[in-house]
């Protein structure tokens, strides 16, 4: 059972470096799972499927990218945005000065189960947005120690329902790398509660001689031994749906996060995942269907009609951007990333429609280039902003929180440590748009087959001219 807060010292959870976090009308430590989806079963905007779990409707639909900003005094250190000390304290108060009227929940946890390089983590949110706290304690690896006891390096302060005023849609996320604390304010959107931790974990791995990637890793055993492949892609490009599609019985490791360090070493992140369900279809995605249809997943944002009914994985008339949080557990057949080997094979996905195609080997130039680009067509993970539109987000990584050159330096530091072969998979179309004839969808079991193929070294390949010839003409360098 969780501890209900009954003191005014017990009311203050501690924060990184021992500062204590804002005191609130009550605090409720480490819910277990039954008691937060009682929680959400409260929720004014959260309705139980057919499947036995919830589903919430939310106000924000995605990520907030324009609120988004790196408190520092040096806005040079950051290619994104940036707010003063003083602004970042002056926000700090009005928030804890709101939270003192709520009553909040407790999650502790880990970012990621490698001894040597997870996090101890804490989120601080308002109970009347108990789902947040529901998926996010799925995420987590969980704590090894009571709440009064953990002594977090890296906490998310998240009021959902209280507004700012002078930022893009009265909404701000204020990230403080110094202090450890990421503050989210005025989105109810989870993307920020998961995003918010492990922007902070970047800049720890980072700082330890390593590159966190926007990536899914997973082991396809082959008759050359077994290859453990990293899939980087912006959201929504088909990056856990690469992951979880099962070549020759492979295993996901991880679906969105991993640290790689020297030697091709990889650290995962998280003990759940957060899968888009657009278009979700259990003919194509079996094990992800699976997971989402358990009772112990979480839903947001995805079509339902009636409480206690069915949902539509396909209608967006409200939004693109259905997500659902479940553990790795319930697919069945993950591997624990403390038992995989060194890269093999790097995948950068590129959901494009021009005469991209649906894979190419790169060489070590190559790779470095279309890494720094992070071309591909926005999704609605993105919101209205990005949806369609050609997008160049280095790394593929939004999250990043220093530098974009940064990463691409690091990662021609660790190429030399270990070299891994490098493609490029498109997952959108090959020869032009739907209004092109004789263009083509690259489909899941297209994409599918070359993985298989990139993992046995069966494909054979040769040099196209004009690939080549486009890299020349762009002449991207390392910095």
């Amino acid at each position: 059972m969780s501890v209900l807060a009954d003191s005014a010292a017990s009311k203050t959870p501690m924060g990184p470096k021992g500062v204590r976090l804002p005191a609130a009308r009550s605090v409720r430590y480490n819910p277990n799972a039954a008691e937060l989806q009682e929680l959400t079963s409260r929720m004014a905007h959260a309705r139980r499927t057919s499947f036995g779990n919830y589903n919430v409707q939310t106000r924000v639909t995605s990520r907030s990218t324009a609120s988004t900003y790196l408190v520092t005094d040096d806005p040079s250190i950051t290619t994104g945005q940036a707010i003063p000390t003083e602004e970042g304290q002056r926000v700090a108060q009005l928030q804890a000065e709101f939270i003192a009227g709520r009553a909040m929940l407790v999650i502790d946890g880990y970012v990621g189960n490698e001894p040597d390089q997870r996090a101890r983590v804490r989120l601080y949110i308002e109970e009347s947005n108990a789902n947040i706290a529901g998926m996010q304690a799925q995420l987590y690896f969980p704590p090894d120690a009571p709440a009064h006891d953990w002594d977090p390096e890296l906490v998310m302060i998240y009021t959902p329902n209280l507004p700012m005023p002078d930022y893009p849609q009265e909404r701000l996320i204020a990230v403080d790398l110094d202090a450890g604390i990421t503050r989210v304010m005025n989105s109810d959107y989870f993307g920020e509660s998961k995003k918010g931790g492990l922007r902070m974990w970047n800049a720890m791995v980072y700082a330890r001689g390593g590159l966190a990637m926007h990536a899914g890793c997973k082991v396809i055993p082959t008759d050359r031994g077994e290859q453990v492949l990293l899939i980087i892609g912006l959201s929504g490009t088909g990056k856990t749906t690469t992951t979880f599609t099962r070549q020759n019985n492979s295993q996901p490791v991880q679906d969105d996060f991993i640290g790689l360090f020297g030697g091709g070493k990889v650290v995962g992140t998280e003990n759940g995942c957060f899968a888009k369900t657009f278009g979700l279809d259990p003919r194509h995605e079996p094990a992800i269907h699976g997971a989402v249809t358990k009772p112990d997943a979480y839903l947001e944002n995805v079509s339902q009609q009636v409480d206690g009914g069915p949902v539509d994985f396909f209608d967006t008339s409200y939004t693109k951007n259905g997500r659902a949080t479940f553990p790795m557990s319930s697919l069945g057949i993950w591997r624990d990333p403390r038992e995989v080997g060194a890269v093999t094979q790097l995948l950068i996905l590129n959901r494009n429609d021009n005469m991209i195609p649906a894979v190419a080997r790169l060489s070590r130039e190559q790779a470095a280039a279309f890494f720094m680009l992070g071309e591909t067509q926005g999704t609605s993970a993105g919101g209205k902003a990005e949806e369609g539109k050609a997008l160049r987000v280095p790394g593929t990584n939004p999250f990043f929180p220093y530098r974009d050159e940064q990463q691409a330096n690091r990662l021609h530091e660790l190429m030399d440590s270990c070299r891994f072969e490098v493609f490029l998979l498109n997952t959108g179309r090959v020869g032009g748009g739907t209004d092109r004839p004789g263009s083509k969808k690259i489909e899941i079991e297209h994409s599918g087959a070359a993985v298989k193929a990139i993992a046995e070294g069966t494909i054979r390949w040769e040099a196209d001219p004009d690939f080549v010839s486009r890299l020349k003409r762009d002449r991207i360098e390392f910095l």
